[in-house]
């Protein structure tokens, strides 16, 4: 009977993807050459947006001089010519997020078609194109870390929204008022009333990708993303891939793309990451995060707890639940 469990246990366990997923130096394949271009062009723009999503200061003086001292005229039109710039920037980050949920689609057409049997082919052949999914990942929560903690953005646009209703009731003609009309000022509202929007997007881009690709099996995505995480998390914790990482910023990059696909996994899938029977090691990818220094992976430890969608269910495991405590 022993002997019997030891087979079963055996061949009932999964593999665990062991290969290296060369996040530093992959190169397009011409097989992959086409949806690569097309993501490299968005893909140009990102640090770009981060850097100045990081620069980003608001207009949190002009607008408390100006509602503190409602009739004096001066100080109005400081704050509206100090917010209408910032206005246009923050249009500026919400369009790219559509730019990025396309480019998210291209790379998960590719990636979960039927050109090979199963996604350890797709990302061991295609490591150009699980780069840039695992760079779209790294940007989307730097973006949200920044936009966390800067609550500026969402004064700035208040008020910039607040000021442009009076101005309309008033009859006064707003400079910028074409820059963002009132459809799209809703809609770039909403995207930044989200803790984290950027993740927001993408996991919405991913269950809308899933439910327009009706002939494709739900499981050519999930697998995809449980497939990697469990690569980022054997990376991380085997010595050996580790030590083929040129950089540090190498590991940080793959801890949040762990973190990243799990969300993603944790929204498309019908029980979700923190389920008995995902295909997620979440144990074992939590451990990893608790292995870095502490002040380093907060963020991602939050971005777990607070960000996904099935963490809190009945039936997700005790030890799991206290380990992210």
């Amino acid at each position: 009977m022993g002997n019997l469990l030891k087979v079963l246990t055996c061949t009932d366990l999964e593999q665990e993807p062991n290969f290296f997923l060369d996040f530093e130096n992959a190169q397009p394949t011409d097989a992959e050459r086409e949806v690569w271009d097309q993501v490299d062009v968005v893909l140009k723009d990102a640090k770009g947006i981060l850097d100045e999503l990081q620069a980003y200061k608001g207009a949190g003086q002009e607008i408390r001089e100006a509602i503190q001292n409602p009739s004096d005229e001066a100080l109005q039109e400081q704050a509206w010519a100090a917010v209408v710039p910032l206005v246009g920037r923050l249009k500026k980050f919400y369009e790219f997020s559509q730019r990025l949920e396309a480019a998210l689609h291209s790379l998960l057409g590719a990636l979960t078609s039927e050109s090979y049997d199963d996604p350890t082919q797709h990302l061991e052949r295609e490591q150009a194109l699980a780069k840039q999914f695992a760079e779209i990942l790294h940007f989307t929560l730097r973006f949200d870390e920044l936009k966390m903690t800067n609550p500026a953005i969402q004064n700035d646009f208040s008020y910039y929204r607040r000021t442009l209703s009076r101005m309309r009731i008033n009859n006064v003609p707003a400079e910028g008022e074409n820059e963002v009309n009132n459809e799209l000022a809703n809609r770039i509202s909403l995207f930044y009333a989200d803790a984290t929007p950027m993740l927001k997007t993408l996991s919405d881009g991913t269950t809308k990708f899933v439910s327009e690709n009706k002939n494709l099996p739900i499981e050519n995505t999930t697998d995809c993303l449980s497939t990697m995480a469990t690569v980022c998390k054997v990376m991380l914790e085997t010595p050996e891939y580790r030590s083929r990482f040129t950089s540090e910023e190498t590991v940080s990059f793959c801890l949040r793309v762990m973190v990243g696909v799990i969300i993603l996994y944790d929204y498309v899938h019908p029980v979700g990451a923190f389920a008995k029977s995902s295909k997620i090691d979440m144990k074992g990818c939590i451990k990893v995060l608790r292995d870095q220094p502490p002040n380093s992976v907060e963020g991602l430890l939050n971005a777990l707890r607070y960000t996904t969608k099935h963490l809190n269910d009945e039936s997700t495991n005790k030890t799991i639940k206290s380990m992210l405590q």
